[in-house]
């Protein structure tokens, strides 16, 4: 829809392997004439980490008006502690464009919810997903990548893959054997993820209407497309929540866990269509954002072939021939600096916006109500004097014990909207590439040229075409 308002992005990526420099495939700097918001406009649409000029990746509070609408973009730690921690309250609501983009599919879910249903149904999510009990999803998390392993190795040695879609495959079986318990199915996992990606794709990454002056944004056409991903996800969803009512669900799953917290506080009130919203909610966050963490970091590794040799050598030294088990996790130090890193390089949620409920001030800069607060994890994570040479490819750089300055590194998140399954994901995703990158190496075709895609997440745009290679 609207395809030839699409504005082309020029992609930069640079590797050097003589001198072990990588600078993956990221936006180039924009370069427009100021002055012209329609263009910045239909630029923002078609790729929104590429409207930003090389002088935004400074540490810095700007505010501009676009349409008549307030935007003020916060790239200063302390002024993002301030933002999501100190003044929460005010900026605890999602903007009208992630509302709107994300109503239909997760309702009032914990994502997109504020006030007192966030405040309610927090701390239940919060407690279901802790980092406490991501321990007990281990067995999981192994057991669902070996069998990936075995579907690799029966494909053949050099068999072409699409690596968005194994991984998204793969993160979709975790999280829906550790939310439904074992009950969704190779078909219902698969028919949830298509119906996700369907979904993804048929949202814009604008809501004209906000900036034409309607506070709430406009809704989201519901074309019969959009409907059918709608309905196949809800339906799958449904029939599993009916299913652990009546009795017979698997007393291990998260969702089990929901369904007992409900049952003995009513209060929550926490009937089908809510249970469905906090499920597809976590099945989406889980699901989505570390498939696409997995592949953003195949893609470095099979460039960085000095990294993916020190990741192997960790591999071996701590896990000799065993498979990788979450009990490792603590010791694969490269592997989870090669996760931190990808998640630096490119976040998964790359954009975090806030709309302000009343006036205030953020740096300086006077806020007014309903204005659109930017926080940009894309600009932040590739600021020079938080990240020395802050394009480039540097796992290192999370290994030295000094942790980033507070706030300046933020791909779950900050402050009390901090993603809850943190630990849950990270641990995964650590757990994941360890188990494969024991039995493979990942290859992406010489000509492929890659160029990452933000619509509600970060995704490589097409997928990301590779090779499998048995080690």
């Amino acid at each position: 829809m609207l395809s030839w308002l699409d504005r082309k992005t020029e992609i930069v990526e640079s590797l050097d392997t003589g001198r072990r420099f990588f600078e993956p495939a990221h936006s180039a700097y924009y370069n427009g004439k100021p002055g012209q918001p329609i263009q910045l406009l239909l630029q923002a649409r078609s790729d929104f980490l590429s409207i930003w000029r090389r002088g935004d990746y400074v540490e810095k509070i700007t505010d501009f008006k676009l349409l008549g609408r307030q935007l003020v973009v916060v790239n200063s730690p302390e002024a993002i502690r301030y933002v999501v921690a100190k003044r929460h309250q005010n900026f605890e609501r999602k903007t009208p464009q992630m509302r709107r983009a994300l109503e239909h599919l997760l309702g009032d879910g914990l994502f997109i919810s504020d006030k007192e249903t966030w405040k309610q149904r927090r701390p239940l999510v919060s407690d279901i997903v802790h980092k406490n009990r991501v321990p007990a999803f281990g067995p999981v998390m192994q057991n669902t990548t070996s069998e990936l392993v075995e579907r690799w190795h029966a494909l053949g040695d050099g068999a072409s893959v699409n690596a968005l879609h194994e991984m998204a495959g793969l993160t979709a079986e975790i999280i829906s054997r550790s939310i439904f318990g074992n009950q969704l199915g190779e078909d219902g996992a698969n028919g949830v993820t298509e119906g996700f990606s369907s979904y993804q794709s048929l949202i814009d990454s604008i809501n004209i209407g906000y900036f034409l002056g309607f506070d709430e944004g406009l809704p989201v056409l519901k074309t019969p497309t959009l409907r059918r991903s709608v309905k196949r996800i809800h339906r799958i969803i449904d029939k599993v929540i009916e299913d652990h009512l009546a009795g017979n669900g698997d007393n291990t799953s998260m969702l089990d866990l929901l369904i007992r917290r409900q049952q003995r506080n009513p209060e929550l009130k926490l009937d089908v269509v809510a249970l469905r919203n906090e499920a597809a909610t976590i099945f989406m966050a889980g699901h989505e954002t570390t498939a696409a963490t997995l592949t953003w970091a195949w893609y470095l590794l099979s460039k960085a072939a000095w990294v993916e040799e020190a990741v192997h050598a960790e591999i071996e030294s701590v896990c000799g021939s065993n498979v990788p088990t979450i009990d490792d996790v603590p010791r694969l130090d490269w592997c989870r600096a090669v996760i931190e890193e990808t998640l630096r390089l490119y976040p998964p949620v790359p954009i975090l916006a806030r709309q302000a409920t009343d006036a205030d001030t953020v740096g300086g800069v006077d806020v007014k109500p309903a204005a659109l607060v930017l926080i940009v994890p894309w600009i932040l994570h590739r600021t020079e004097s938080l990240f020395p040479n802050p394009h480039e490819f540097r796992p290192e750089r999370f290994m030295s014990g000094d942790g980033p300055t507070p706030y300046s590194y933020i791909p779950f998140a900050a402050g009390p909207r901090v993603c809850p399954g943190l630990q849950f994901g990270l641990t995964e995703a650590i757990l994941c590439l360890a188990i494969l990158a024991q039995r493979f190496r990942v290859r992406i075709p010489g000509g492929h040229k890659v160029e990452p895609q933000c619509r509600l997440t970060l995704r490589p745009k097409g997928g990301l075409p590779a090779t499998i290679h048995r080690r």
